[in-house]
This record gives C-alpha cells, structure tokens and sequence, in this order.
C-alpha cells in the first residue's frame, strides 16, 4: 500500500486544512474565554501547522530544484521515488526535450553534412567580421582559410556595407589563376544577432564556356559563308592567268604585266585566307585530351632538346631548370604542341634584340615547378622586348597578333588547351622580357 507521505499533493492541502481548522478554534475559545490553557494548546498546535506548511513548501521547491537539475543532467530518475506522482508527468517532459534535442542534433548534423559536400563556398560572419560558420569549400575555391572578414581583401568594402543583401561579381585571384567569383551577401537577425550569411561561386568555367560557344559560333558563320566563297575565287583566279595568251598585246606593255601580277596576287591572297579559316577551325574543333599520367621533367626535356640546335645556331642560350618532376595527368601530344608553340615565340622574341653577337644577352629559360596552391607548371621565359602592357588582355584573344606574319592562334590555341586539361596558361609581368607559365589543374 502507498504510504501517505508519498503524495506530497495531499499532504500540503491537509496541512492547509489543519491550519484553518485550527486557527479557527483558536480564535473561537479566545472570544469565549480568553487566554487559556486550551486555548494555548490550540495555538501552539496552528504554529506547528504553519511550520509544517513551511517546511513542506521549502521542501517541494528543494525538490523541484534538484528534479530541474537532474533533466540539466541527464538524470534518469529525477531524483523521484518510483511512485511519486509527478514522475509520469516529469518522465513525459523529459521524453519530450530528448526527442526535441535529437531531431535538432540530426538537422544540425545534417546541415554540417550538406556544407562539407557542397562545392558553394559558405561564410557566416558576426558583427565584428569574425568567422563563425564556414565549409571546406571556402578553402578549395579561395585557396586560403577565411578567419576574418579582413581576409577576403577587396570584398571585406562589400560585407561591411550590406544592410540586407547585395548580389555581384567580382574577380579573385587564387594561385596562379585570375577567377571570377559570384557574390551573395545576405543580413540576417539569428538569434537577436546580426549575422552576415556569404555565399561565393566560381562562375569562370562558365564564363569561359560560354566565351568559347562564341568563337565556336563565328566559326560556323566564317566556314560556311566565307570559306565557300574564297575557293572558287582561288581557282577562277588562277585559271585567268593560264589563259593569258602569250600573243595578247596591250597599249602598255606595263598593263599586261600589273594584270598578271593582280591574277597572282588574287590566287595568293585567297590561299591564305583559306589557310586562315582553317587555322580558325582548328582552334574550335580541338578534340579533348586523352589524359594519362607523365612525367612533366621528361616531356619539358624533350622540348629542350628539340630546340637546342635551334637556338645554338641563333646564339641563344637556352637553359633548362627542373627543380619538379611530378607524374602528371595530361595528354603528350597536345602538351608538347603547347610548348612547342611558348617555345618558338620566345626564341622570335629574343631574336629582335639588337645585340645578336653577345651569346648571353639573348636567353630562353625552359622550367619546371609548383606553386604556393600545389599546382605544377611548366614556364617559359625570355629577355626580349616582353609585351606592351596596353595589349596584355588582348593576346589570348584568338586573331590578335603583334606579329606581322602572324595568325593570332597559337596562344588562343594552347590557353585552350591547357583549360581543357583543367589549368591554364597566364602571362607574368616581368621587368624584362616575357614569360608565360603552363599551370595544371
């Protein structure tokens, strides 16, 4: 049988109960007779009552104390006896806040899953610019890890001024490679904080997708209503001038020369134009590499050593500095072609300084090495004229060319290339002559 002391509920009312009845009597036998011996005894009894009453409303918020401390805890029993009315009940809360704190830990789980996966950069910074939030993603597109809003350079202007959201472009560069970053900035209040949530995207493989769809689309126009039109100009041309008759007389015997020199120089021109649009195909027809591994050392050797002669006729001093051999995923054939292309220019461009008789003035430098984002490249360098600075961001462009006998497609041709095996091909500004670098994804 349950003891009575086990249902503190009744017991607080009984002695509520006690309390009135004998306060009551108290006052009853007061008003009859005064200050008495029963009177007394009843007195004392209504304080015992209260002190009772007292004793057991200390006891019930002890108790609910340490029941509140013992669900903080973890604590099973609540500190309860196994009858106590309010163990059910509590039981139930307790249930409850487990399921609560379970589902919440299985959405924050999930969420800190969803942000390792995904490639969308993630960055929550607190009012001061402090990093609270970011996924790996940060780190594999920025190349850096991200502390502070401070970190992120000419886009901490951006964070700082947005009240609520702001979407924009902007270029980053990471490594070797110039990037092209997608920017949300969104202001949030979480929790009576202000938080700012940034998302970044590289949007350059897009871009330059895009940009090659252009070429791809110009070449179609260029193929289809210029070449058709160029080779039967080539060999309506040529056949005028072979039925030229020898016995045909002009008034000017001048004439008849400037005519055939114009029929040759039609033929000729048509030639190269024809030459030309297919140099364009070329550039949007590249077949995609076959990728298999290589040692970039063996193939940046043999591109040495196909141009020593070369050079050593020229009086050029060709070095050749591998300080990295790594195995590398690419294909032969295209890199080489790439090389060769790098190669050759820089040999042209070392070969219009004017002190061709000082054999060290004159120099290629063939190398091989990592940089700071693990990424190996293959740069050629020389010490001619370099590069005009205002024509810089024009050379990959396909048909620019400085050159005079040039076609503007071996640059276009091997950034093209190298982006196809994941990299890229970049200019480096340096104080003397020029220098392009063979960056591998």
């Amino acid at each position: 049988m349950v003891r009575f002391t086990q249902h503190p509920t009744i017991v607080f009312f009984s002695t509520i109960l006690g309390l009135v009845a004998f306060i009551g009597l108290s006052i009853i036998l007061y008003i009859q007779g005064g200050f008495s011996a029963t009177w007394l005894l009843v007195t004392l009894i209504a304080i015992a009552f209260s002190s009772t009453l007292y004793l057991q409303f200390n006891k019930q918020n002890k108790h609910m104390t340490f029941v509140l401390k013992s669900l903080a805890n973890g604590d099973s029993s609540l500190g309860l006896s196994q009858h106590h009315p309010m163990r059910q009940h509590l039981e139930e809360i307790k249930t409850r806040i487990q399921s609560a704190r379970f589902i919440a830990e299985q959405q924050a789980h999930f969420l800190q899953t969803l942000l390792v996966h995904i490639d969308l950069a993630v960055l929550v910074f607190d009012k001061d610019g402090n990093v609270i939030e970011s996924n790996p993603a940060v780190t594999r597109l920025l190349g850096k890890t991200i502390n502070h809003s401070q970190d992120l350079a000419h886009i901490t202007p951006l964070i700082n001024e947005c009240d609520n959201s702001v979407k924009t472009i902007a270029n980053w560069q990471h490594g070797e490679q110039q990037d092209n970053l997608s920017i949300q900035i969104t202001s949030a209040q979480i929790q009576g904080q202000i938080r700012k949530i940034v998302t970044l995207q590289s949007i350059r493989d897009a871009l330059q997708n895009k940009e090659q769809q252009a070429y791809k689309r110009l070449t179609k126009v260029l193929t289809h209503e210029v070449a058709n039109s160029i080779t039967p100009l080539s060999s309506i041309a040529q056949t005028c001038e072979g039925l030229l008759p020898d016995t045909l007389s002009f008034d000017d015997e001048e004439d008849k020369q400037d005519l055939a020199l114009a029929l040759q120089t039609l033929a000729k021109r048509t030639e190269y134009l024809g030459a030309f649009i297919a140099r364009f195909r070329k550039v949007s027809n590249l077949p995609s590499p076959v990728l298999q591994p290589a040692q970039l050392a063996s193939i940046v050797e043999g591109i040495y050593q196909l141009h020593q002669q070369t050079c050593h006729q020229a009086n050029i001093d060709l070095q050749l500095d591998i300080s990295h051999s790594q195995l590398v995923m690419l294909d032969t054939a295209q890199i080489e072609q790439v090389l060769i292309n790098l190669t050759k220019n820089a040999i042209e461009a070392v070969q219009l300084r004017n002190d061709p008789d000082q054999r060290n003035t004159r120099q290629v430098v063939l190398k091989t090495g990592a940089n700071n984002a693990g990424q190996h490249y293959v740069e050629i360098s020389d010490n001619g004229p370099g590069i005009a600075e205002h024509v810089i961001d024009m050379i990959f462009v396909p048909f620019f060319t400085t050159k005079q006998q040039g076609s503007g497609i071996g640059l276009s041709l091997s950034r093209q290339i190298m982006i196809n095996h994941g990299g890229d091909l970049i200019y480096l500004r340096r104080e003397q002559g020029a220098c392009f670098r063979c960056v591998f994804g």
